[in-house]
């Protein structure tokens, strides 16, 4: 792992930090800032701009401009796909300074952010540019003395509206698929977490490798989105984030243009775990990984641990001594292993949780409580005797806390586990092939992973189902979403 570049980080924050847009920074059309803090010291890092309806709309008429430049319309496939290899090496060759402002700005470990998020946030570009030229159209049967055939056209402006849990790697992972066919984007982060889009942005532009207003940042909160969401001019939205403000993003797409949406969202996943598993050890490290890393802000992750009667308690004895040995630290700390929530308002929420499931009666095992005076740290937490009608077996915390939850027969943890309003991901372990296929099929989630949770890969579609989304990021899936379809008939 290469070092950090917290001393350059520390030089690179006293510079404004602004939109960018029609090849551009710029300061933009509102006065308001929010403060950008470091999540494990509560201290300042700099001041993030409010971006307005203005703003938006003024990146919108760059992008707009941008899509009908010769430069990008007419470019050849093959070239777009340079370009796009391009963008990826400028991650890799700045790996450590993206790594280091996003674990300044998220509170993630730097192990987190450098091994984790950056890699798939360089080679996204590259899988993406691989189908610059084989997303065809198709030649149709009709009837008649006609030719019918279809083909995929841009959209035009997509606006891209991206969380603050994984802000780099979420953003490439709809800015890829967007540029490979041929749109120009103006991408929205989480005003908490901005500083490693916006050095990006400086990347791209010094390396001239984009037309201007094909690549176009728009800082803020929900005065911007709002503005991206109803903006009549952007032709698809793709946002990652809460149910709630999604509904808020449906909600805009329906009152202006009816633009395409695309939309990943909460979660509350199962993780089930039957009695006739061979590597109880082995399962039990597997589910408190993915549990646990980056402190728990992860859509996916498996926050529901049902474990079959027989092997409950043995599954928790091996459980909480890893869970209990956690060290929370400061991100560039080699010995951290879990660093601070996002910011003060989750912070305040899963501390919330927590009480809630003492209140309900739910058995504290494990954490329950903030670490140190300073920082936004919580201890991993794991509640036992967790009935299904809780809250904290229901609602998505978002935080480093797991819901364990006894279950005898098949249907009934099958039950259980589609017994919620989320379908994002979910899990099995069993050593029965058969079983496997049956309650994997029967489990209402976009994702199954069976013996070991948590897979992901670009040719692999993500997202959920209910209210955890529509549509999918990744694979041949995305790019269906970026495009529109014309047919076309020609009479012979």
């Amino acid at each position: 792992m290469s070092e950090h570049k917290l001393d350059w980080a520390k030089r690179w924050l006293e510079k404004p930090i602004r939109h960018y847009w029609g090849g551009e920074f710029n300061s933009g059309n509102s006065s308001q800032k929010f403060q950008s803090s470091n999540p494990a010291t509560e201290e300042n890092l700099t001041e993030i701009p409010e971006g307005s309806a203005v703003d938006v709309d003024a990146a919108v008429a760059a992008a707009e401009s941008g899509f009908k430049n010769p430069a990008w319309r007419n470019i050849s496939r093959r070239e777009r796909a340079r370009v796009l290899r391009q963008m990826g090496e400028l991650v890799r060759k700045h790996q450590a300074e993206l790594a280091t402002l996003e674990a300044l700005s998220n509170g993630k470990t730097y192990k987190e952010a450098f091994y984790d998020d950056m890699p798939d946030s360089a080679d996204v570009f590259d899988y993406y540019a691989g189908w610059t030229d084989k997303f065809y159209g198709e030649s149709c049967p009709v009837d008649g003395s006609f030719v019918n055939f279809t083909q995929r056209d841009p959209i035009g402006v997509c606006g891209l509206i991206v969380p603050w849990n994984f802000p780099l790697l979420l953003a490439n992972w709809k800015i890829a698929p967007a540029l490979a066919m041929g749109n120009t984007v103006v991408v929205k982060p989480a005003p908490f977490t901005s500083l490693s889009l916006i050095r990006f942005a400086e990347l791209i532009h010094e390396a001239k490798i984009l037309p201007p207003g094909v690549f176009n940042v728009v800082l803020g909160g929900a005065t911007a989105g709002e503005a991206i969401s109803r903006h009549s001019r952007i032709g698809k939205v793709s946002f990652t984030g809460s149910t709630v403000v999604g509904r808020r993003i449906v909600e805009g797409s329906a009152g202006s243009n009816l633009k395409g949406v695309t939309l990943e969202l909460g979660g509350k996943s199962p993780n089930i775990i039957f009695d006739d598993i061979a590597d109880l050890e082995g399962t039990v490290q597997r589910s408190f990984g993915s549990m646990f890393s980056h402190k728990g802000e992860k859509c996916s992750e498996p926050t529901r641990f049902f474990l079959h009667e027989k092997i409950y308690n043995r599954f928790l004895e091996s459980l909480i001594p890893k869970v209990d040995a956690v060290i929370c630290g400061e991100q560039f700390d080699p010995k951290s292993q879990q660093g601070a929530q996002c910011h003060k308002a989750q912070f305040e929420k899963i501390l919330s949780y927590i009480e809630i499931g003492k209140s309900e009666g739910a058995k504290l095992l494990a954490g329950g409580e903030r670490t140190g005076k300073k920082g936004y740290f919580v201890r991993p937490t794991v509640f036992g005797e967790v009935s299904q009608k809780m809250r904290i077996a229901q609602e998505e915390i978002f935080g480093p806390v797991v819901s364990c939850i006894p279950f005898r027969t098949e249907e009934e943890v099958v039950a259980m586990a589609n017994d919620t309003g989320y379908g994002l991901a979910a899990g099995v372990f069993t050593a029965d092939v058969s079983r496997a296929h049956r309650v994997a099929q029967a489990l209402e989630a976009g994702m199954v992973f069976v013996n070991h949770y948590g897979c992901y890969d670009f040719a692999s579609p993500f997202g959920g189902m209910k209210e955890s989304g529509w549509g999918r990021e990744m694979a041949i899936h995305s790019l269906e979403s970026y495009t529109r379809l014309k047919s076309i008939w020609i009479k012979y």
